[in-house]
């Protein structure tokens, strides 16, 4: 797949996910073979006002690329300022998120409310293919901003004012989890533009995606939730790692967020990753608590040694694997039912 002048080695992309896609993240990803990776979604207005904390999650290293930015905003003069400085860094696309559902996006008229705005969707990606001195621009979606689907108007919409990608993700604002996603939309988006679609919704594993590209003849893949501790998922085939894969790649994961600055965001972001490595074996609830209760990057890892040689010696009993699977699907964070997750993909 080609995405301006940049050819990927592969068309299983990273979606961006709020406090999630970190360097860290990426690195991972981009070592079992992800073609393109995102930074975390971050403010047009927070670009151009230089917030640090906004600067500081769309920043990447050249050894990184190729890799995207997306933006979320609603005003196309912000937008296409944000583009503007974007550019400087030279990410490999830039993207307008048009797809996020959660109230407190949507209620600021950013997100999938931009859905139901065609007109302002078209300005908004004009001014960001003005200001991109022709770095790739795309815009993700999703078939429409309530139950009413508008998803082929919003392509061409697209099309016409000069973006090069459109990635769908397969329901509508309404959806949620429990709601299959309709892949139909993206072959019926794909027999329409002719800009590349790339297609988005429940990628669990390599069968999904390879499943998704046959059904639609959609240009490549967006994973979000079944990269989650699933960095598996970007080899070329289903792959089903050993014990002792996963808990190498879970170490090295913790061991490259132990190198960044904010000890305290981290050591938590590297529970909840370690959770998502271990969350389809045995003992996971015993391991949750001992996670929760860690206040250092080096208890961290003593848990996930001592976790692991636990399973090598059949120590845990039988879990309900099929239980935790639906409890992730429908909530990435499974273990905290009770508090609203961020929607993710």
């Amino acid at each position: 797949m080609i995405i301006g002048n940049t050819k990927l080695t592969s068309n299983k992309i990273l979606a961006p996910m709020a406090e999630i896609t970190d360097y860290s993240f990426r690195t991972i990803a981009k070592k079992f073979g992800c073609g393109l990776t995102y930074t975390q979604m971050v403010s047009a207005e927070g670009i151009i006002k230089n917030n640090f904390d906004t600067l500081r999650m769309c920043a990447f290293s050249r050894a990184e690329k190729p890799i995207g930015v997306q933006l979320l905003g609603k005003d196309p003069a912000i937008v296409g300022r944000a583009v503007k400085e974007l550019v400087r860094f030279k990410p490999d696309v830039i993207d307008l998120n048009c797809g996020c559902p959660v109230d407190k996006v949507y209620g600021k008229k950013m997100g999938a409310y931009i859905l139901s705005q065609p007109d302002n969707l078209g300005k908004l990606v004009k001014e960001m293919v003005k200001n991109s001195e022709g770095i790739p621009i795309s815009v993700k979606v999703r078939l429409g901003h309530k139950k009413k689907i508008n998803v082929i108007e919003n392509a061409k919409i697209i099309e016409d004012n000069g973006a090069s990608i459109i990635t769908i993700h397969a329901r509508s604002r309404s959806d949620r989890y429990s709601i299959d996603p309709n892949w139909d939309w993206i072959a019926k988006v794909k027999d329409t533009v002719k800009i590349k679609v790339i297609g988005n919704g429940s990628i669990f594993n390599a069968t999904d995606a390879e499943e998704m590209v046959n059904k639609t003849s959609c240009d490549g893949v967006l994973i979000a939730r079944g990269a989650l501790g699933n960095p598996f998922i970007f080899k070329d085939k289903n792959y089903l790692p050993e014990l002792d894969e996963i808990y190498t790649t879970a170490l090295e994961h913790t061991e490259l967020l132990q190198k960044e600055q904010d000890v305290r965001i981290h050591l938590d972001r590297a529970k909840k990753n370690i959770i998502w490595y271990f969350k389809y074996l045995n003992g996971i609830e015993n391991l949750i608590s001992e996670l929760y209760s860690a206040t250092c990057f080096e208890k961290l890892k003593e848990i996930i040694y001592n976790h692991k040689n636990r399973l090598l010696e059949n120590y845990y009993p039988q879990s309900d694997t099929e239980d935790i699977r639906k409890q992730f699907n429908n909530k990435v964070l499974f273990w905290l039912a009770k508090k609203e997750d961020k929607i993710i993909e």
